[in-house]
């Protein structure tokens, strides 16, 4: 047995120390420095060792002509979940390596099993898990009523032996749940550390450009709710998908961080059921459902996904607080875009937020992260301090400027046609909108400049 040591690598720049370091000297990271344990005999661990008898595999790679470079006959597979596909930009790119987070029991390892079964009625499937038997697969696969076409099960963590398995059964798609259960032999420290965690990956990686093979791998996240393992495993593989949403819900959400094939602004919506996941294809009636009629303190507002438009419900609570400093608490939309538009409201329209708690929420799980719903928002808080409903049938999108102006935002009309299309009869747009390009749409606009002009909108008249 070689003598072993314990040294302290950062994981997001891969900076060795004897000891524990609160900040890495050569990236600047704080709290990035994780323990591992490595080979006693060499300078460098033998990462380097086991990374040649890895790719060794492969075969050595040639440069080849850009003129003698051929398109294969299909270069993106679909899944056939549609949501999926639009995350990842329309399918899985052949030769691509995916890794797909997300907390434990949100479903990622249920979506998996799906699509093993359906990419199975016509590509070779290989399902490699190192954290169930393979009973328990199967106990999961007769639950979600997979047929097992063209599927293969291996249950293995050893690296060396999935190259084998790889090799003998030539599929076209791999997976593997998860990468930080996968060890090599050469390597000393113990699975899940960073090194084990970056060569594991860096072989599959070789592996699936070398056979043109689609893999997807499967990534633990820390207490943070960053992907565990060292951050350059993110910038190996070709995407980064993140599978959200709260586990007392049935919605999920996958959201593309990375994509080289792709478009990252895309989400896919899906619902848990007993029988896996199932696709959502019209979400903004989803998160419309259960929408209470003339209450104040609620407005509607649309905000765009990538490509898709989506009508969400963004509720606000005031009430008069009891403690010397006011609560502020916001779910969904982020805290310090709340306190910016609650300074101006109290700037600009006086209105007294500074002696109440205000609590705000956007239902179903959904976060806003573009300024589009800042007129929404703004009108939920007013709404609810005045106690005067917004109407029902009335949607509001626009940014708001620290002196109260209402900017333009993009993709107006996508986003009038769809809250026309869930039978709202009132949109409050940016007026700069309208000055640029005239917007058809079966709906009323009603054009601001600033965030005064709400103030008409939720009058006794109008909320009656």
């Amino acid at each position: 047995m070689k003598g072993l040591k314990t040294v302290y690598i950062c994981s997001e720049c891969n900076h060795r120390s004897p000891k524990w370091l609160g900040k890495c000297p050569a990236c600047g990271a704080w709290n990035s420095f994780v323990e591992d344990v490595i080979a006693l005999e060499a300078k460098e661990p033998s990462a380097a060792a086991a990374r040649h008898a890895l790719t060794a595999r492969t075969g050595e790679q040639q440069a080849t002509p850009y003129q003698e470079l051929e398109m294969p006959s299909y270069i993106r597979t679909a899944t056939g979940l549609c949501e999926l596909d639009r995350v990842l930009g329309g399918g899985l790119v052949l030769g691509s390596v995916v890794l797909l987070s997300g907390e434990p029991g949100i479903g990622k390892s249920t979506l998996l099993m799906q699509i093993s079964d359906i990419l199975g009625a016509h590509r070779r499937v290989l399902y490699i898990s190192g954290e169930e038997s393979s009973g328990q697969l199967k106990l999961r696969a007769e639950r979600l009523g997979v047929r097992g076409e063209n599927l293969s099960i291996l249950t293995e963590t050893n690296i060396e032996k999935i190259l084998k398995e790889i090799d003998r059964v030539k599929p076209d798609v791999a997976i593997v749940d998860s990468i930080q259960t996968i060890y090599s032999e050469n390597i000393a420290s113990t699975a899940g550390a960073v090194t084990q965690v970056r060569e594991s990956a860096l072989a599959l990686i070789n592996k699936a450009k070398a056979d043109n093979i689609s893999v997807i791998l499967v990534g633990h996240v820390n207490k943070e709710g960053s992907i565990a393992g060292p951050k350059l495993l993110e910038h190996m593989v070709d995407a980064v998908l993140y599978f959200e949403g709260e586990r007392q819900q049935t919605y999920r959400i996958i959201r593309a961080i990375k994509n080289r094939y792709g478009s990252t602004n895309e989400i896919g919506v899906f619902e848990m059921t007993d029988e896996g996941l199932a696709e959502v294809q019209n979400p903004s009636e989803m998160l419309l459902s259960g929408r209470p009629q003339n209450t104040s303190g609620n407005c509607a507002v649309c905000t765009m996904e990538g490509t898709r438009p989506l009508i969400a419900e963004i509720q606000a609570l005031v009430s008069a607080t009891a403690f010397p400093a006011p609560r502020r608490t916001s779910n969904g939309i982020d805290y310090n875009r709340l306190c910016l538009i609650l300074a101006v409201l109290e700037k600009r329209l006086g209105l007294r937020f500074s002696v109440n708690d205000v609590y705000l929420n956007v239902i179903g799980g959904l976060r806003l992260d573009e300024p589009a719903s800042d007129v929404a928002v703004a009108m939920a808080l007013i709404s609810s301090l005045t106690d005067r409903a917004v109407p029902d049938d009335l949607i509001a999108i626009g940014e708001l400027g620290l002196a109260g102006e209402c900017r333009a935002v993009s993709g107006l009309e996508y986003r009038v046609k769809e809250a026309a299309r869930l039978g709202f009869k009132r949109a409050v747009v940016p007026c700069r909108n309208l000055e640029k390009r005239e917007i058809k749409a079966d709906i009323e606009l009603i054009p601001i400049k600033s965030i005064f002009e709400v103030l008409k909108l939720l009058s006794p008249q109008q909320s009656t």
